[in-house]
């Protein structure tokens, strides 16, 4: 149907729903030689989805990014291990879960060097697992 009216125009505007997750296929990003080659879906754009996102520091590139993308750890610098360590893994889950293909973050384990936490943890996707890890300097 063709809409002739306003009102018609606007029952074909509202007549509709969005089944199912989106897709992830995506450009291929190849960290180690710094190249977009390819397209990637499935686990390894998940993969893709989660480095970005650690990788990225909420706030800091507002033109870019809204405030939902990225993760909180540049405060942390400076501040004491007993609030450092559950502050991380609240931030990192709470930077990782507002993706809907994202189901939880668990398996937290803190290895506390001289300068730095590095932490190691568990994304679970819809996907599948993703084993990750992030290193914060203090």
């Amino acid at each position: 149907m063709i809409p002739t009216t306003i009102s018609q125009t606007e029952e074909l505007v509202n007549d509709f729903e969005v089944r199912g997750i989106l897709p992830t296929k995506t450009y291929h990003l190849r960290i180690l030689t710094m190249r977009v080659q390819g397209l990637t879906d499935g686990l390894e754009a998940m993969k893709q989805a989660v480095f970005k996102v650690l990788q990225t520091e909420r706030y800091r590139y507002p033109k870019i990014y809204s405030g939902n993308y990225g993760v909180e750890l540049w405060d942390l610098i400076g501040q004491p291990i007993p609030y450092v360590l559950p502050e991380i893994q609240r931030r990192i889950t709470e930077a990782l879960t507002w993706d809907e293909r994202i189901t939880g973050v668990d398996g937290f384990e803190f290895e506390v060097q001289k300068s730095k936490v590095h932490t190691t943890f568990v994304v679970h996707t819809i996907y599948g697992e993703i084993e990750t890890e992030v290193a914060v300097n203090f």
